[in-house]
């Protein structure tokens, strides 16, 4: 007995000198062979690709709910094409990340931000929340950062820039503070604070994973980057103590994750409902992918894919991650002939095919590197791994608190306003211009929004899908008391009405439920 026990003591003693071993080597130099970083290339890019197509017809079918290990998750080698084909919008996360490539391409690095915010802002493709009402907002004079601040845009902690900044990662091998720097412009187009933390935080992982192939350690030194008072650095955290606790059980993670971290503030979607699309959920669930896929290329994507809510953009985010940490030839066979079949088509609503981005990605990476002091020759570069730093504090929708979700559920037509008390010290009025009778007029309402019946703005809402105004209404900074909105429409038509969908009031007090009797 007393063998048995010193055997396991001296396994404990190894394992753990073996953890204290495991390091960056930050600040010194380090060297990839051109052909290694190929195959990491396209290693990130597939596994983006495949993890989107994989979660594809999952996404936001469950809500706060864990999908069944009996449900199976389809998988054939026309998947990928007949995506491409069928449902172009799945690939948000992959063609907006393009969209930013393709303005570095024709500008070059130092680009301005506002180059970045015009070419998604007129693109043709659709958007949905931050990204979205970051798009109305540019193209209705609202230029970034003040397009992703959540003063502006509700949904400024949702996942949108968490989704498309495998770009950026992707193109800064071990240099996270030049990742961070570049997340900084571009993240602030469409988010804010734990809505920027995500892109930054997924964007640190791609980085890092570059020069280590040690998942847990690439998980936790990307969250150096992070302030570590955030809610979004406190849930990821949590998941990392989590998984040392239940190193096994992913669904004893996800509870507690869930009871401690799955309240939605910000998104009004998100308000008292199931429905959570906050980039600090949905990182954790990718992160638990990670974790618990333990290098496993499916299991990764399985894990992120079943923890549900956002569930096609978190495994391409964990096998994004993955497949840069191993590159493209350890991906398992049974995933490449789907994605062979898509590698020379230009990813939807782009003129860049998987093939081209496998050649950009390396272009950007020598141009990085040389940026930031390092050597580039035709058989390797070498750059200096960075030290994480964090980033700045910010928060969004701080000192706000939901307090009532209220169902309207009304069309309303040009002889009547819309019209709601409510006591609080913000509101958020869902809605959009719903067309009645057909007609191929490229029609845009005109309106007016009043507050205790002062005017307080003035604004526009198309029919346009791809132009839309997400919400309808929208004020964070009222006194705290009883106020009145009344949405006036000043050139009604009567093949149009508007649609108002559900009224979320805040307060500056957390609300506590209470027993009703």
């Amino acid at each position: 007995m007393k063998k048995i026990t010193l055997i396991f003591l001296v396994a404990i003693i190894a394992l753990s000198c073996a953890e204290k071993k495991k390091k960056i080597a930050y600040n010194q130099p380090y060297t990839i062979a051109i052909d290694v970083l190929k195959d990491k290339i396209k290693g990130g890019w597939a596994g983006q690709t495949i993890g989107c197509t994989f979660g594809g017809p999952t996404e936001f079918k469950y809500r706060g709910a864990i999908i069944h290990d009996q449900q199976p998750i389809i998988w054939y080698d026309d998947y990928a094409r007949e995506t491409f084909e069928i449902d172009p919008g799945l690939y948000d996360d992959v063609y907006m990340d393009l969209t930013f490539v393709e303005i570095i391409n024709k500008y070059g690095l130092d680009v301005h931000v506002d180059s970045f915010a015009l070419a998604f802002a007129n693109a043709d493709y659709k958007l949905w929340h931050a990204n979205q009402a970051a798009r109305y907002n540019i193209l209705n004079g609202i230029m970034p950062p003040a397009s992703g601040h959540w003063m502006n845009n509700p949904h400024a902690d949702d996942i949108d820039f968490q989704i498309e900044a495998d770009f950026i990662g992707m193109m800064t091998p071990g240099m996270v503070n030049t990742s961070s720097e570049i997340a900084d412009k571009i993240g602030h187009i469409m988010n804010y604070g734990d809505g920027w933390y995500g892109g930054v935080y997924i964007s640190a992982m791609y980085s890092l994973a570059f020069v280590s192939d040690d998942i847990r350690l690439v998980v936790s030194e990307a969250l150096k980057t992070i302030p570590p008072k955030s809610k979004f650095a406190l849930c990821i955290a949590d998941v990392i103590a989590l998984h040392k606790k239940y190193p096994t059980d992913w669904k004893r993670c996800w509870r507690e994750i869930e009871q401690n971290h799955a309240f939605e503030i910000g998104c009004p979607e998100g308000v008292f409902n199931a429905f959570n699309i906050d980039a600090t959920l949905n990182s954790a669930y990718v992160v638990m992918g990670l974790l618990y896929g333990n290098g496993d290329f499916y299991t990764t994507m399985d894990i992120a894919t079943r923890a549900g809510q956002d569930s096609d953009c978190n495994p391409a985010s964990a096998a994004g991650v993955l497949g840069v940490m191993y590159g493209y030839s350890k991906i398992p066979q049974y995933w490449k002939p789907a994605l062979e079949k898509v590698e020379d088509l230009d990813f939807p609503y782009t003129s860049i095919s998987l093939n081209e981005i496998y050649d950009i990605n390396l272009k950007n990476i020598k141009d990085v590197v040389l940026k930031n002091g390092g050597q580039v020759d035709n058989k390797s570069i070498s750059f200096i791994i960075q030290l994480p730093k964090e980033v700045r504090w910010e928060m969004s929708f701080e000192g706000y608190y939901p307090s009532e979700r209220r169902v309207i559920n009304k069309e309303f037509k040009g002889d009547h306003s819309i019209k709601v008390d409510f006591e609080g010290t913000g509101v958020v009025l869902m809605g959009f211009i719903k067309q009645i009778i057909p007609n191929k007029t490229n029609y845009i309402a005109h309106i007016e929004a009043y507050i205790d019946g002062k005017k307080v703005e003035s604004f526009k809402m198309p029919f346009d899908y791809i132009k839309r105004k997400y919400d309808i209404f929208h004020s964070y900074n009222l006194i705290k008391g009883k106020h009145s909105l009344e949405i006036k429409w000043l050139n009604p038509h009567p093949h149009y009405v508007i649609q108002a969908k559900d009224l979320v009031v805040y307060t500056d007090k957390a609300v506590e439920n209470k027993r009703p009797y």
